[in-house]
C-alpha cells in the first residue's frame, strides 16, 4: 500500500541535500524570486528597510535611483518661474545707438546704391538702345518659333524614329491646332499693337510718346543682352558667407579630434543636443547647445583653429564662448560672415563731435556682432597687457582720449616707451607728460608720483569731512568733480610700458609701493590709473596691482602666465585665453569690466591725425572752460624731494628702551613729527610704506586692561637693520 507522504519524500530528500550543503557554487547560485522582489522593494523605499539590512546580506542588491515620486521637483508654475524667456525684441531695436546705428547702414547702403546707379544710369540706357535691334531680333524669332509649335518637334520626331504613325498622326493633328490658335492670337495681337501704337501717335502728347517708345526700346535692349556681360552692375558687393547649418556644425565638432563626440557620431548619434534654431545674430550665425558629458567648452576653444578648418571659415569669422549662467558643456557658437579684424566697423560717435561724462559708460570698441561696447573709466584701475605690435599703446591712447573729451578730467601720461606715441594727448592736454627713460624722464615721473600720492591723502579727508548728504558713499562723484572749490576733479595716468618704473634700479620699489596706493585707494577719490606693458610677469606688472585692478584689457599674449596676470587668476582654465588671437588680429581683446563676465572687443582705431584732431577738440574744449594747465600750457613742474626720511622718523619717534611698538602708536607720533607728511597715516599706509624698504610689520602684545591684546606693529631692530643696509653702517642707531 503506497504511503501518503510517499509523493513527498523525493522533493524532502532534494530540500535536505540542498540544506546540507553548505557550500554554495558561485556558477550556479539559486535565487529565491519572491525574496529578491520583496528585496528590490524594500531597498526602493528607504522608510520600510533599515540600513543594516543591505550591509548584513550581501547579495541584496542595493537601488542608487530612488524612484521620483509625480509631486517631487519643482511643479508647472514653479518650471515657468525659473525658465529663461528668450527676447521678443531683438537686442539691437531695445538700444537706440544700435538702432541708430543700423539705420544708419542700411540709409547710407541705398543712397549708395541709388547714388551708383543714377550717375550710370545714361551709360546704361545708351547700351541698352545700342542692344535694341538684337532684342527686336530675338523677339520676332521667338514669337515666329512659338507660332509654329517647334517646343514639340522633339515629341514628333521621337514618334516618326520609332514608326509609331498612330503617335504622329495625333501628335500632328495638336500641333496643327496649337499652330492655328497661336496665329490667331498672333494676329490679333499685331493688329492691337499698331493699333495702341497708331493711336499713341496721333492722340498722346510728346512725353507719353517719348516714355512708350523708350520702354520698348528698353524692353528690347534687355532682350538683347549677352549672358556675360549684364548691362547693370552691383553697387554693392555683399560677403558671401555660406549659411550655417547643423550639418556644418556637426561636422566641425567631428574633426576636432575629441574622444566623447567622436564616440557618440561613430555610434550614429550627433555629438552635439541643439538647444536652440541655428539663427542670425547680427553679421552672423548663432549656433547653441550641449556637449557631450564631460566635454567643456574650453576644449573646444582650445581647438579653435581646428574648429574654423571644420567650417571651412577664416579664423577671424569663429568664435566658441561659454555662457556664464550656464553649465560649462553648454556652448555658443559665433560664426562671422566676415573677419572680425577686417569687417568694417561702425564710425566712432566721438571721432567728429561730442564730450565725454567720465562717470558715464562711453563707447570705446565693437564686439563680434558689431555692436558697441562700453567702459566707465571712472572707479577702475585698469591693466592692458598684450606682446609687441597688437594694438597695447594705440588702446592706452583710445582711452586716454575718451578721458580728454571730458574736460574737467587731470590727465597724466608716461610714454616710457619713448616713441611719442602718446604725445597728441600729452602735449595738447596733459597736466603732466614724459616720455622715454632716460634720468630726466623717471625723476620728472616720480616727483609726479609722489605729488599725486599726496593728492591722494588730501582727497580721503576732504571726502571724510563732506556732509553725508553731499557724498552719501564716501566717494566722488560727477557732481562732486564739478564743485571746482573741492578739488575732487577726475584724474588719469596713463603708463605705457609701466615695467620700465617697476624695474628701475634705484626707484622702482618706491613706484611700486605709490601705484599700487594709488591703485587700491585711488578708485574712490577719483583717481584713474591705466598700465600698458608687453611683458605681463610677476616683475613688471606687480602682484599687488594686477589682483586689485577691476579692468583688464588683454590682447594676444603667448602663454598661460601673461594670460592670467592680465585676465586674473585661473582664467585661461576658465577658457579665457587670449593667447587664441592670430597676428593678424590688431586691436583685439578681452575685455573683463563693467561688472561683467570677459568679452572679446575690437578696439576702435584711431590714426595719429585722427588722434591730433580729437586732442584739439579736447584742448578747445578746456581752454572755453578755464581748466587748460600745466604741461599743455607749458609750465613745468617744481622739483620736488623726499623731504623727510621715514625710517629715520621712526627711529626719532620710537626710543631704543621701546623694542616693539604699534603701528597705530607710531603713525600717531609720526604725525605730530611732520603733520605736513604723516597726517592722515593709518597702519595700513605705513606697512605699505615700510614695504619697499624690506621691514614687515609684525604683531605686537601688549598687557591692557589685564589681558594681553595683539595688534600690528613694528620691531625697532628691523628699522636699524634697514637704515644700516640701506647707508652701509652696521653702526646706526
Amino acid at each position: 500500500m503506497k504511503h501518503p507522504d510517499d509523493d513527498n519524500e523525493l522533493f524532502n530528500r532534494l530540500e535536505a541535500e540542498m540544506a546540507a550543503d553548505s557550500r554554495p557554487d558561485p556558477g550556479a547560485d539559486v535565487v529565491d524570486l519572491d525574496k529578491a522582489r520583496s528585496a528590490r522593494t524594500g531597498s526602493a523605499d528607504p522608510t520600510t528597510r533599515p540600513a543594516a539590512d543591505a550591509s548584513a546580506d550581501p547579495t541584496t542588491p542595493v537601488m542608487v535611483d530612488q524612484p521620483t515620486p509625480a509631486a517631487a521637483g519643482p511643479g508647472y508654475l514653479g518650471r515657468l518661474a525659473g525658465a529663461r524667456r528668450r527676447a521678443v525684441v531683438p537686442a539691437w531695436m531695445r538700444s537706440v545707438s544700435e538702432l541708430r546705428t543700423a539705420s544708419a547702414w542700411v540709409a547710407r547702403h541705398y543712397a549708395h546704391t541709388i547714388g551708383y546707379h543714377a550717375l550710370r544710369a545714361p551709360a546704361y540706357a545708351a547700351r541698352l538702345a545700342l542692344q535694341a535691334p538684337t532684342g527686336a531680333a530675338r523677339f520676332v524669332g521667338g514669337m515666329m518659333r512659338w507660332m509654329a509649335d517647334r517646343e514639340g518637334e522633339p515629341v514628333r520626331l521621337a514618334a516618326v524614329r520609332r514608326e509609331d504613325a498612330a503617335e504622329y498622326l495625333k501628335l500632328s493633328r495638336q500641333r496643327d491646332g496649337r499652330v492655328r490658335l497661336r496665329t490667331l492670337v498672333a494676329v490679333l495681337g499685331l493688329f492691337t499693337g499698331l493699333a495702341t501704337a497708331l493711336a499713341l501717335y496721333v492722340l498722346a502728347p510728346t512725353w507719353l510718346q517719348v516714355v512708350s517708345v523708350s520702354a520698348v526700346v528698353m524692353a528690347l535692349g534687355y532682350t538683347g543682352r549677352k549672358a556675360d556681360a549684364p548691362v547693370i552692375h552691383r553697387a554693392v558687393e555683399l560677403p558671401k558667407a555660406t549659411k550655417l547649418t547643423s550639418d556644418i556644425v556637426l561636422r566641425a565638432l567631428g574633426a576636432l579630434g575629441i574622444p566623447a563626440i567622436n564616440q557618440a557620431q561613430g555610434k550614429g548619434r550627433d555629438g552635439f543636443e541643439f538647444t536652440a534654431p541655428i539663427t542670425r545674430d547680427g553679421p552672423g550665425w548663432r549656433a547653441e547647445g550641449n556637449l557631450p558629458y564631460g566635454v567643456t567648452v574650453t576644449d573646444i576653444i582650445e581647438r579653435r583653429e581646428r574648429l574654423a578648418s571644420g567650417l571651412r571659415r577664416p579664423l577671424g569669422c569663429v568664435w566658441p564662448e561659454a555662457v556664464p549662467d550656464e553649465h560649462t558643456g553648454h556652448l555658443v557658437l559665433w560664426v562671422g560672415d566676415q573677419d572680425m579684424s577686417r569687417a568694417a566697423q561702425p564710425a566712432w560717435p566721438l571721432l567728429k563731435s561730442g564730450s565725454v561724462d567720465l562717470f558715464k559708460p562711453v563707447a570705446y570698441g565693437t564686439d563680434q556682432r558689431g555692436r558697441w561696447t562700453e567702459v566707465t573709466l571712472m572707479y577702475i584701475a585698469g591693466v592692458i597687457g598684450a606682446i609687441p605690435r597688437m594694438g597695447k599703446t594705440f588702446l592706452l591712447r583710445l582711452l586716454l582720449l575718451i578721458a580728454a573729451l571730458d574736460p574737467r578730467a587731470e590727465l597724466h601720461s608716461y610714454d616710457m616707451k619713448g616713441t611719442g606715441d602718446l604725445d597728441p594727448v600729452g602735449n595738447a592736454v596733459g597736466y603732466r607728460h614724459a616720455a622715454g627713460d632716460d634720468d630726466e624722464a623717471i625723476g620728472y615721473a616720480l616727483d609726479d608720483f609722489r605729488a599725486l600720492r599726496e593728492e591722494l591723502r588730501r582727497r580721503t579727508k576732504a571726502i571724510r569731512s563732506l556732509p553725508r548728504d553731499i557724498c552719501p558713499e564716501s566717494k566722488v562723484t560727477s557732481a562732486l568733480a564739478d564743485k571746482r572749490s573741492l578739488g575732487l576733479h577726475p584724474i588719469v595716468v596713463g603708463v605705457d610700458e609701466c615695467q620700465v618704473l617697476f624695474e628701475h634700479g634705484d626707484h622702482g620699489k618706491e613706484f611700486e609701493e605709490i601705484i599700487t596706493d594709488l591703485v587700491k585707494r585711488g578708485p574712490a577719490t577719483g583717481i584713474v590709473v591705466l598700465l600698458a606693458t608687453q611683458r605681463p610677469d610677476a616683475k613688471s606688472l606687480p602682484t599687488g596691482i594686477s589682483a586689485n585692478a577691476s579692468a583688464r584689457w588683454c590682447l594676444k599674449v603667448m602663454g598661460q602666465l601673461e594670460n592670467d596676470m592680465v585676465l586674473g587668476t585661473s582664467a585661461y582654465k576658465r577658457g579665457v585665453r587670449a593667447t587664441m588671437f592670430a597676428w593678424g588680429d590688431k586691436g583685439i581683446h578681452y575685455f573683463v569690466g563693467e561688472g561683467s563676465d570677459a568679452r572679446i572687443v575690437r578696439s576702435v582705431y584711431v590714426d595719429a591725425g585722427g588722434a591730433d584732431a580729437i586732442a584739439a577738440r579736447a584742448r578747445r574744449a578746456r581752454e572755453k572752460a578755464g581748466l587748460l594747465a600745466g604741461h599743455a600750457l607749458g609750465e613745468a613742474p617744481e622739483p620736488s624731494v623726499a623731504a623727510y626720511d621715514l625710517l629715520a622718523d621712526i627711529l626719532a619717534v620710537v626710543p631704543a628702551k621701546e623694542a616693539k611698538v604699534w603701528s597705530e602708536t607710531v603713525v600717531a607720533r609720526l604725525a605730530d613729527l611732520r603733520p605736513e607728511v604723516y597726517d592722515g597715516w593709518d597702519p595700513d599706509a605705513l606697512a605699505a610704506a615700510l614695504k619697499p624698504h624690506g621691514v614687515s610689520t609684525i604683531q605686537v602684545g601688549r598687557r591692557t586692561g589685564g589681558k594681553v591684546v595683539n595688534r600690528r606693529g613694528i620691531d625697532r631692530s628691523h628699522i636699524v637693520a634697514a637704515i644700516a643696509e640701506r647707508d652701509g653702517k652696521r653702526d646706526a642707531g
